[in-house]
C-alpha cells in the first residue's frame, strides 16, 4: 500500500502512529512525499519512502510508481491523491470528501467526532481496514539515537502558523530570562513564516545563548532532541520536537488543543482561555486577546513543573 503524506507538519505527526501500524500489520508500505520530508518519514522502520521535488513533473512520479502498488491510501486532497489515480492503483482509498472522492475507488468513512484528537482522523481510516492501532509503540518518539545534553532547553518564540499563534516578546524575555537563571544552556529557534520572533529574542539574549535557524524542518529533528525540554508557539516545531523525543511546553491562541496539541502525555499545552476562542482563524479580527492576556507566571510555572 502507498500512502500519501500529509503535506502540513503537524498533519505528518499525527499520520505516524497510523503509518506504523498499517507497516506492523505486514502490508508492504509506502510513504509519497515531497522532497522536504524524506529525512522525516526514514525515521519510521520497514516504510518505503518515494521522495519528490516540488517541481517534479507528475508523470515522473507516475512512471515511478505504476505498476509497483496494489492499493493506495490518501487522507486529504492533494496532487499525490491524484497522481495515484494517474498511475491507475487498482485500490485507492481514502477519506470520504467530496473534492478526494474523484481520486478514489474505495472511500473510507471517518467516523471521528467534533471534539476528537486530530490523530483520530488518521487512526480511524486505518481501523476501517480491519488493523487495530492501540499498541502504545505506534505513538513513541522516533529513535534517532540521540541522547538529550542534561539542562538544555530550547525556545522556539516564532511560528509557521503565523503571527496570530505567536506571544508578545517582551514575555519571551522574562522568560528566557528565568531559565537562564535556572543555570540552564538554553537554545533559541526561529522558523520560516511568522515574525522572525526567533532572531529577534536571541539578539536580546546576547552571547549567553545559542541561536539556529530550523529550516528544512526534517533535518532539524536531531538538534530538537539533543533538548530534553522545549517551549514553543503553536506550530509545526512543538510538533516535530515532540516526534524527536522532546517534552514540550506549547503556547496556544486561536488553535484548540484538545483537537492539536502534540502527541503524548508527557507535554504541556498554556492557553488563556477568552471568549472568542479557539477561533481558529488564520488572522485575528479583534486584539488578539489569546495571546495578550496569556500571562507569563502561567507560562513560567508549567516550565517550572517540567524542568522539575
Amino acid at each position: 500500500m502507498l500512502v500519501a503524506a500529509p503535506e502540513r507538519w503537524d498533519e505528518a505527526c499525527f499520520a505516524v502512529p497510523a503509518v506504523r501500524a498499517l507497516v506492523a500489520s505486514g502490508l508492504g508500505v509506502g510513504v509519497l512525499c515531497g522532497e522536504g520530508q524524506r529525512e522525516f518519514w526514514e525515521t519510521v522502520a520497514g516504510l518505503t519512502v518515494i521522495g519528490f521535488s516540488a517541481r517534479a513533473k507528475a508523470k515522473v512520479v507516475v512512471a515511478e510508481i505504476s505498476g509497483k502498488w496494489q492499493a493506495s491510501l490518501a487522507w486529504e486532497t492533494s496532487g499525490a491523491a491524484e497522481i495515484f489515480k494517474i498511475a491507475a492503483i487498482p485500490r485507492r482509498l481514502g477519506t470520504d470528501e467530496r473534492k478526494l472522492n474523484k481520486f478514489l475507488t474505495h472511500p473510507l468513512v471517518d467516523t471521528t467526532g467534533p471534539l476528537e484528537h486530530r490523530v483520530r482522523h488518521y487512526l480511524s481510516a486505518v481501523e476501517e481496514l480491519g488493523i487495530g492501532t492501540a499498541r502504545a509503540e505506534f505513538f513513541a518518539p522516533a529513535l534517532l539515537g540521540v541522547e538529550p545534553v542534561p539542562g538544555a532547553v530550547l525556545l522556539c518564540p516564532g511560528s509557521d502558523f503565523g503571527p496570530n499563534h505567536e506571544w508578545p516578546l517582551e514575555k519571551w524575555l522574562h522568560i528566557a530570562d528565568g531559565i537562564l537563571q535556572s543555570g540552564r544552556r538554553v537554545t533559541i529557534a526561529s522558523v520560516d513564516g511568522g515574525r522572525g520572533l526567533g532572531k529577534m529574542l536571541a539578539e536580546k539574549l546576547g552571547e549567553g545563548v545559542e541561536f539556529f535557524h530550523a529550516t528544512p524542518l526534517a533535518g532539524a529533528l536531531p538538534l530538537l532532541a539533543v533538548h530534553g525540554l522545549v517551549i514553543a508557539a503553536d506550530g509545526s516545531l512543538p510538533h516535530l520536537a515532540a516526534y524527536a523525543g522532546a517534552t514540550c511546553v506549547t503556547l496556544f491562541g486561536p488553535n484548540d488543543p484538545a483537537w492539536k496539541r502534540p502527541l503524548g502525555k508527557r507535554h504541556a499545552v498554556v492557553r488563556r482561555h477568552v471568549e472568542c476562542a479557539p477561533c481558529l482563524l488564520p488572522r485575528c479580527p479583534l486584539d488578539m486577546r489569546c495571546q495578550n492576556e496569556l500571562e507569563a507566571e502561567r507560562i513560567w510555572q508549567a516550565v517550572r513543573e517540567k524542568l522539575a
